[in-house]
């Protein structure tokens, strides 16, 4: 039994997803960088099921009636590009006179249903690489406030969607060490 202890954050990378999931080297590149996080990254898996019985409990049937796979990070290095990928209602502009960037955000007219490829890479120079990729949305919205004694940090939820005929709603892929 391989005694692995994962030690560490890593980085999120997020492309929009086109029906299927680019090679690693395509996909783990700078310019996919969702930004670098801050405060790691957890997946929180639920499952709800039904269980029909009689009233003795002597014959017992359970039966899976949903799953929910959410990835949850703190961007730390973003612009308002990052915004336009954690809602789906933000629009994004830029000025190359004035050279800034401006975000709307909101309007349910706005709405743009484009699903994410998000990948999570925690790297162990002892193990490999560890891999966690969801396909998704930022549903649950976002977070970020100005303090004058620290950084400010972006706290976002993506919520997998199905990512092949399967309803696969999760990757976890580790290397193996030899």
């Amino acid at each position: 039994m391989e005694k692995r202890i994962v030690l560490g954050s890593g980085k999120l990378y997020a492309v929009e997803f086109e029906g299927s999931i680019p090679a690693d080297a395509q996909l783990e590149v700078d310019d996919n960088l969702l930004g670098l996080i801050s405060g790691g990254a957890s997946v929180h898996y639920e499952s709800e099921s039904y269980t029909a019985q009689d009233d003795l409990g002597i014959v017992v049937k359970k039966m899976l009636t949903s799953e929910t796979v959410e990835l949850e990070s703190g961007i730390l290095t973003w612009n308002g590009t990052t915004l336009a990928k954690l809602c789906s209602t933000a629009r994004v502009t830029e000025d190359e006179q004035t050279h800034t960037r401006t975000v709307k955000i909101g309007g349910i007219g706005n709405y743009n249903p484009t699903k994410y490829l998000l990948r999570f890479v925690h790297q162990d120079a002892e193990y490999g690489k560890i891999r966690l990729t969801i396909v998704g949305t930022s549903e649950g919205g976002f977070e970020f406030s100005f303090a004058k004694d620290s950084e400010t940090t972006i706290d976002t939820t993506f919520t997998a969607l199905p990512s092949d005929d399967d309803g696969t709603l999760l990757i976890y892929t580790e290397e193996i060490a030899a």
